[in-house]
């Protein structure tokens, strides 16, 4: 007898046996349960969204303040010659 043989014994014979009880109120603590996960995964998903968008204004009026994209004016100026 192969091992998967035994193993199909085995739970049929644990599904053979009486079932527990389960108790009355299961179907309803699991709805609530549920209910708290899905409003909990709706609010980080919200303060997600607020940090990403606070982000985006930070970098948008850090790039307007100090516009990276300009060279900045030179601290020396260069050697006059041939005067």
């Amino acid at each position: 007898m192969s091992g998967s043989w035994r193993r199909e014994d085995d739970v049929r014979r644990m599904l053979e046996t009486p079932h527990p009880q389960v108790p009355a109120e299961l179907a309803a603590r699991a709805a609530e349960r549920g209910a708290r996960l899905l409003r909990l995964r709706r609010v980080l998903r919200r303060l997600w969204l607020l940090t990403a968008a606070a982000a985006v204004v930070a970098f948008t009026v850090w790039a307007v303040v100090a516009q990276p994209w300009q060279v900045p004016p030179a601290e020396t100026t260069p050697p006059l010659d041939g005067w």
